[in-house]
């Protein structure tokens, strides 16, 4: 016979008898984490300004361009033009990129930016040259006796970034504090968490994208201050696939980032900056575009029984780098005194007040170390 007796349903739909169960984990859905900043880690020391600066200095240049297009005999040839003829000096052997001629400098004009060569310096064959070609330094040969050179040196430069205030308001009503509530203990320690989360957050955004106003970067009564990120600061390594050195990618646009793509851009960086590029950041359909790079290499024995496909660290001709992933020559740090804390502040009524308050910035060291890759594919 069917059931007659009480049950768990009969009092109705919303089982008003019966104990609610609530778990006592709240799910966060909104993404917070901050994997650039946790790559980064914490600064070797705070800025001591609102406007935070250092000094940046270069070796002497060992690479020019050659700025001339009309010639006699392009393969013959000894006297043309280049950007800058200060760059060079007599003795100097040069040669031009991925050229396998050796052209030895006799005489610099810097009044006209033309160089004087020995063509096919060595025995090496000449090869036509041609406007914008990239001349590289080999080295100079010194005559055994000559006087001492020319001195020459490089002038420091200084650069410079502005803190950014970041802040939160945080407000609990006495009755709120009172009550007892599921999953919490105390509901304003709750809210300081998650507003410090979304400032972290924030924080991690402006590293990256932030940028200054062209303005009175300082600050007024009436301008916020706020800081230049790491791609408003690169100004060098700028590139886009299939323009200039990068190839073409994949796809019905050949914008989908390849290898090839990346392997060129961290080989320009590494020529402009001769330091070693430690880190990749990209957003999650780019992670996965690196991903698809190993995948074709992958070879698997009877033995293995996990599948991965996911690249942390790429090693690359020019550095290993840590693929971070992320909605050094870096530096992320606060005003003295003014890391991420809570201020309490007075009430005017039933309730607990206070701000969550942050000052930071971006020190990025020698922007040429750094490069984007833009105009990429997103499908």
């Amino acid at each position: 016979m069917s059931f007659t007796g009480k049950a768990t349903y009969s009092a109705g739909a919303t089982l008003p008898e019966i104990v609610e169960d609530v778990s006592d984990i709240i799910g966060i859905v909104s993404p917070y984490e901050t994997p650039l900043l946790d790559h980064l880690g914490d600064p070797a020391r705070p800025a001591i300004s609102t406007i935070h600066e250092w000094l940046e200095d270069t070796l002497l240049p060992n690479r020019g361009q050659i700025n001339d297009a009309t010639y006699v005999n392009a393969l013959t040839d000894t006297n043309f033009v280049v950007d800058d003829a200060s760059i060079f000096r007599v003795g100097d052997q040069i040669q031009v990129e991925g050229s396998r001629e050796v052209m030895l400098v006799t005489n610099v004009n810097t009044g006209t930016n033309t160089l004087t060569v020995i063509r096919g310096y060595g025995g090496t064959a000449n090869e036509a040259l041609a406007d914008d070609q990239v001349l590289h330094i080999l080295g100079n040969a010194a005559l055994e006796g000559a006087d001492r050179p020319a001195s020459r040196f490089t002038n420091r430069t200084r650069q410079r970034n502005y803190t950014q205030i970041f802040t939160s308001s945080v407000e609990v009503s006495g009755s709120q504090q009172a009550v007892r509530l599921h999953a919490l203990r105390d509901e304003l320690d709750y809210q300081k968490q998650q507003r410090l989360r979304e400032l972290v957050r924030d924080l991690e955004n402006c590293v990256i994208n932030g940028t200054a106003p062209a303005a009175d970067q300082e600050g007024s009564t009436t301008v916020r201050r706020t800081m230049d990120g790491v791609i408003r600061r690169i100004s060098t390594n700028i590139f886009e696939p299939g323009v200039g050195a990068i190839p073409p990618g994949e796809g019905v646009n050949e914008d989908l980032l390849t290898e090839e793509i990346l392997n060129a851009a961290l080989r320009i960086a590494w020529e402009s900056s001769s330091g070693t590029i430690d880190t990749i950041v990209v957003n999650g359909f780019q992670k996965r575009r690196i991903n698809s790079m190993l995948f074709p290499n992958r070879q698997y024995t009877s033995e293995d029984d996990r599948l991965r496909e996911f690249v942390a660290v790429y090693e690359s001709d020019f550095g290993v780098c840590r693929v971070v992933l992320s909605r050094s020559r870096l530096g992320v740090m606060p005003l003295a005194g003014r890391s991420f804390h809570y201020k309490p502040l007075s009430s005017a009524g039933d309730s607990e007040v206070g701000e969550i308050i942050g000052e930071y910035t971006l020190e990025m060291r020698n922007e040429n170390a750094h490069a984007i890759i833009r105009a990429l594919g997103t499908s």
